[in-house]
């Protein structure tokens, strides 16, 4: 069984004294290929230095997450064309709105994400999406440039409602799930709605560091998550589509290398 992680902050400094040792322990369990996530000019640039350096084992995204949309400048934007020029980095993003905790102004985070909506019509590639307790207006933004985009996008670490599930797979979006789903306290409502996400539509990713599943067996000591709970993950999502884990790998991991159009090498056993 093989799988692609498809979003988690392998440059987050958590990782940073045994990075090495993070990675062996989920190759060993069947992570195959890594997409990592930028969330900032800075993460972006390591990210796709991550990538350069090991082609086979990592692929990287490069954007503004919403929390930090109130450091955009022009800089930004110029920093941003110039990774996208990089073989690496495989979408823009991590991109979108996120009204939760509001970390940066809502008028900053929409002007931001339409700005990286606009590199992704340039660059022509994909869009890795983040929204929360924002879906008015990011279908708004994203309905203005969706005519215009030459590639899809992903609702990144999915934990929304029925509507919301709907609206995505409406506008032909990807599902990423994440460990979220292993949260007996919220995570509920995505046991019983991830049925409906079609075959070709979803992806898994673990988040980490963040999103440690709450159900592992034995509990581990630290609350770091790590990739190589992919494994776990899938065997929940699988479960409750009333499917295999291997059936569910095998589709995530497909739909992983056609949506970041990855070099086939990255997963051998991919079809």
């Amino acid at each position: 069984m093989q799988l692609i992680d498809i979003g988690l902050n392998l440059s987050h400094a958590s990782f940073n004294h045994d990075r090495d040792a993070v990675v062996a322990r989920a190759e060993a369990v069947g992570v195959c290929h890594m997409v990592l996530t930028g969330s900032d000019l800075a993460e972006s640039g390591v990210v796709a230095g991550m990538a350069a350096a090991e082609p086979q084992r990592y692929s990287g995204t490069a954007g503004v997450h919403p929390h930090l949309a109130k450091g955009w400048d022009a800089g930004t934007a110029d920093g941003l064309r110039a990774l996208y020029l990089q073989d690496g980095i495989r979408a823009v993003g991590e991109c979108g709105l996120d009204y939760n905790r509001n970390y940066s102004p809502p008028e900053v985070q929409r002007k931001v994400f339409a700005e990286q909506l606009a590199l992704a019509v340039a660059t022509g590639l994909p869009v890795f999406l983040h929204q929360r307790d924002a879906h008015a207006d990011f279908l708004a933004i994203w309905d203005e440039y969706r005519p215009h985009l030459t590639a899809p996008g992903v609702a990144h670490c999915y934990t929304g409602e029925d509507v919301e599930l709907d609206d995505y797979l409406d506008r032909d979006l990807y599902v990423g799930i994440t460990g979220w789903i292993c949260d007996e306290r919220r995570g509920h409502h995505l046991r019983e709605m991830v049925g409906r996400v079609p075959e070709d539509r979803i992806m898994l990713e673990t988040d980490a560091p963040y999103l440690l599943p709450r159900d592992l067996e034995p509990r581990p000591e630290s609350r770091r998550n790590e990739p190589m709970h992919l494994a776990h993950i899938c065997a929940v999502v699988a479960a409750c589509r009333g499917e295999s884990p291997e059936l569910l790998a095998a589709a995530s991991t497909a739909n992983a290398v056609r949506f970041f159009r990855l070099p086939a090498i990255s997963c051998a056993a991919v079809p």
